[in-house]
């Protein structure tokens, strides 16, 4: 793929990037490099190789979400600055 002042400009805008002339230079050949690198790497032989989506294998690190403490609204209520009819009192905050 060739890469044109038009793709420098359109992929910067994208990226809200103001680039220099010379930064564009750059840009343009930067990009060719990683366009030819991807073309190079198309020339692999994957028959037989199967897809992943992350190189480490990924596997869910969550604990179960079992309840650990028993419902006991005394006990939780005693923490709370006012109550009524067993709930917090909190001041209003919308009129």
């Amino acid at each position: 793929m060739d890469i044109t002042d038009k793709t420098i400009e359109y992929v910067s805008a994208l990226a809200k990037l103001s680039l220099q002339p010379e930064e564009k230079e750059k840009a343009k050949k930067d990009i060719g490099n990683i366009l030819g690198y991807i073309d190079k790497m198309k020339e692999l032989n994957t028959d037989g190789i199967e897809s992943m989506s992350h190189v480490r294998s990924m596997k869910n690190v969550f604990r179960e979400d079992v309840v650990t403490n028993e419902e006991n609204r005394e006990e939780l209520l005693k923490n709370a600055p006012k109550q009524m009819d067993g709930c917090f009192m909190v001041p209003k905050t919308v009129d």
